[in-house]
């Protein structure tokens, strides 16, 4: 069964740690990020989620949200699975949504990544 608790590492060199996750299934820890939205040396910023409770079969689900407030204005919501190969390695499939703050209703259109 996949714990998500732990160090994470993606494709991008990002590095995400679940440092508390409750028997309940909420989460939190924090997220490095090497892809940033402004120039500059990207900082820890920190996350919250919750873990799908399952049985001891299945694979979770989760979600967790990052919020990017020390370098930028944005907040990005991930969603995915934890799966478990025969070797027992664990991966977590995710996808992401970025929302960044823009001035103007007008300029709604550009602020979703």
């Amino acid at each position: 069964q996949c714990q998500l608790n732990g160090l994470w590492k993606n494709d991008q060199d990002s590095l995400m740690e679940i440092s508390v996750l409750r028997d309940n299934g909420d989460f939190q820890g924090q997220y490095l990020t090497q892809v940033t939205l402004s120039s500059g040396c990207a900082q820890i910023s920190p996350l919250k989620g919750a873990q799908q409770q399952l049985g001891e079969e299945g694979w979770p689900t989760f979600a967790f949200t990052v919020r990017w407030d020390k370098f930028s204005n944005a907040t990005t919501a991930f969603v995915g699975q934890c799966f478990v190969d025969a070797g027992g390695k664990e991966t977590l499939s995710t996808m992401w949504l970025l929302r960044e703050a823009v001035g103007s209703l007008e300029e709604d259109w550009k602020a979703t990544r």
